[in-house]
Parts: structure tokens; C-alpha cells; sequence
């Protein structure tokens, strides 16, 4: 069953859920100004290379965050026009709540948010991944240059300067996990997967996801077969291969 959180408790679970995350982590926020506990536990994320994504919907994102951001491998961010959702996620459990990753909301405001746990509601769970990884296909993930805070003239010329130069990397998605990997179909399972997987080496195993949209394929996908055949049109014109 879902879990009501006050605010101390929305806390207290977004830190377990980024601690507790193996594989994947998802953060969702409109606003983004990270304190540094945070900072600290997604830095041991970042060594042990778990993937991280970060969205967020406000471009006006300080030097010293941008900085940060670029500073770790691991960690992807994208900016998602009219963001207004709040919702963090690892492999097993996810918190939606009216939180910012904000460090002033953190510390005063009164906030609320639901904590689901996917053994125990593994539909609402799923519903809650799917949507996640919806915003990060549609978000634009973006290559942060920031170095010293510029003049307010300077930062609107390079925000604009920005908009134009912004580059959409190829994303995939894992067929096993569902999270977010570079795209490349002869390559479609995450490290962690590809090490189990390779136990057996079955090329036509039954997967969970596609890799170019990251929909649930319900064991239509396989490592011979990444993609869905009603995404594969689309995704050969989308990346370009044969």
C-alpha cells in the first residue's frame, strides 16, 4: 500500500531512495538546487556508476549547480519544458510528493508526497516508471558549459546561445531494466543486466522493455530483437542504422 509522508518523512525517503538505488535513479524536479547531503550520496552513486537522470524545468540554473552536474560521469540532466511534476525513483520505489530537489523547500517549506514501494504496488509502481521514462524521452538532455556566473545581459545572450546549440544525444533504454543507456541495438542491455544475461548467452530470451521507446514489450524483446515491431520503422529513422 501507498505511504502518506509529511515533510520530514519526504525527506527522510528521498535520501534512503537515492542510498538504496542499484541500478537506476530517476529525479524529477522543476526547480534544482541540490544540498550538499545530497550532493554527497549521489557523488557515491556517481563512483559506483549507477545510471542517474536528473530533469528538471527551470533553465536558470546557477554556475556552481551546472558545475556540479558536469562534474559527474554518471549523472544525465535534461530540461523538460512546462515541468511541473515532482517525482524521485530507484529500481524498487518511487516518492511523488510537491517537493523540489531544492535546498530552500527542503528546509522551509511544508510539503507532502506518497511513497510506493513496487513489491507492494507493482501496477502503481509501473505506472509511475512509464511516466518517468516519458519526460526523459521528451526531455532534451543537454551539454552544460557553465564556468563563472556571467552578467544578466551576458546570461540571457547565452541562454539563447544555448537554446540553439543544445544536442539530443541518442538515448535507448535497457530491455531488462528499463533504464536509460546509449542507444545501440547490438548492444541493448545495461552493464549490470549484460553480466547476468551473459550467464546464458540466450539471444532470444523474453525481455521486459523496448529499447527505443523503454515501453513495457511484455517479453516481446530480446537481445536478438531489442525494439518493438510497431517502434522499429520509426526508430530506424529516428537513429539512422540498418
Amino acid at each position: 500500500m501507498a505511504k502518506f509522508l509529511d515533510t520530514t518523512g519526504v525527506s527522510y525517503h528521498l535520501q534512503q531512495l537515492i542510498n538504496k538505488a542499484n541500478e537506476k535513479l530517476v529525479l524529477i524536479s522543476p526547480y534544482l538546487k541540490i544540498n550538499d547531503r545530497i550532493k554527497q550520496e549521489l557523488e557515491d552513486k556517481n563512483r559506483l556508476k549507477i545510471d542517474i537522470r536528473v530533469i528538471y524545468g527551470k533553465n536558470e540554473l546557477q554556475p556552481e549547480e551546472n558545475n556540479w552536474l558536469k562534474s559527474m560521469s554518471s549523472i544525465r540532466s535534461s530540461f523538460c519544458k512546462d515541468l511541473h511534476a515532482k517525482c524521485y525513483l530507484n529500481e524498487n520505489e518511487a516518492i511523488i510528493t510537491s517537493m523540489n530537489l531544492y535546498e530552500f523547500s527542503q528546509v522551509n517549506n511544508k510539503e507532502m508526497g506518497i511513497y510506493i514501494e513496487k513489491n507492494n504496488d507493482p501496477e502503481l509502481y509501473k505506472d509511475i516508471f512509464e511516466e518517468a521514462q516519458r519526460l526523459i524521452r521528451i526531455s532534451s538532455e543537454l551539454i552544460i558549459s557553465v564556468e563563472k556566473a556571467p552578467s544578466k545581459d551576458k546570461q540571457l545572450e547565452k541562454n539563447e546561445t544555448k537554446e540553439k546549440k543544445t544536442e539530443t544525444k541518442k538515448t535507448g533504454f535497457c530491455i531488462r531494466t528499463g533504464a536509460s543507456i546509449p542507444f545501440n541495438v547490438e548492444k541493448p542491455l545495461s552493464y549490470e543486466a549484460f553480466k547476468k544475461w551473459n550467464e546464458y548467452s540466450d539471444p532470444d530470451y523474453p525481455e521486459k522493455y523496448c529499447h527505443f521507446s523503454g515501453e513495457a514489450s511484455n517479453g516481446e524483446t530480446s537481445v536478438s530483437k531489442p525494439i518493438l515491431k510497431k517502434n522499429w520503422k520509426k526508430a530506424k529513422e529516428n537513429h539512422n542504422f540498418l
